[in-house]
């Protein structure tokens, strides 16, 4: 589902990714582990195009991509869930989520309104569908995250830190709705510092130092 071959990435003299290579099957869950500066983030940021990258090529679904361009022209492929959330706060739970299907997959405001309220039912926020970001919990915020990259069908979702500051019954529902996501063939990348998440939730590890994988 996910090819990243022969990834590399400079600012300036600064080399941060050399030429990094893995494969994400649908279905599968990865989690990307390395100290702060390692090049987890920059990986993510290339594959969501929101950052270019000097060569390589990020496959998605088949459909190669080897810039910056490429990626924004394929956005409903690559779902991205932020690790302080990025949810609009002057919009309501609702708003945030059906603004991108209807303005990006050019959906009706009747159908984006009705697969929200789905998307809801599986990430158990039915009741906040009015609620505004700062009415909510830290966990719930996160939720809504998910459910927002949800509503564009991705067939890959990255999350940067997905269990940051949440308590531990917060990242048990996080980690519920992650497998759920798993379950129904969605392929999966995480980058996060928590250990024990990694090992409980992830099909594979990938470790990287300075811009290399090294297992």
């Amino acid at each position: 589902m996910l090819t990243v071959k022969n990834l590399n990435k400079s600012f300036g003299d600064n080399k941060v990714l050399n030429n990094i290579n893995f494969n994400i099957e649908k279905g599968e869950i990865c989690v990307l582990l390395g100290k702060s500066g390692a090049g987890k983030t920059t990986i993510l940021r290339c594959i969501n195009g929101l950052e270019d990258f000097d060569s390589g090529e990020i496959i998605i679904d088949e459909c190669v991509m080897s810039n910056k361009n490429h990626i924004s022209k394929n956005r409903d492929k690559i779902g991205m869930v932020f690790q302080n959330f990025n949810l609009f706060p002057h919009m309501s739970v609702l708003e945030n989520i059906i603004a991108a299907p209807i303005n990006v997959l050019k959906k009706t405001k009747e159908e984006a309104i009705k697969e929200a309220k789905e998307i809801l039912k599986m990430v158990d926020l039915e009741d906040k569908i009015n609620s505004y970001p700062y009415e909510l919990s830290g966990g719930q915020c996160q939720r809504v995250a998910i459910a927002r990259a949800c509503a564009l069908t991705p067939k890959v979702l990255c999350f940067d830190e997905p269990t940051s500051a949440l308590d531990v019954d917060s990242i048990n529902k996080v980690s519920s709705i992650i497998r759920d996501l798993k379950n129904k063939g969605m392929a999966i990348i995480i980058i996060t510092h928590d250990i024990s998440f990694a090992n409980n939730i992830s099909d594979k590890i990938i470790k990287i130092s300075d811009g290399t994988i090294i297992n």
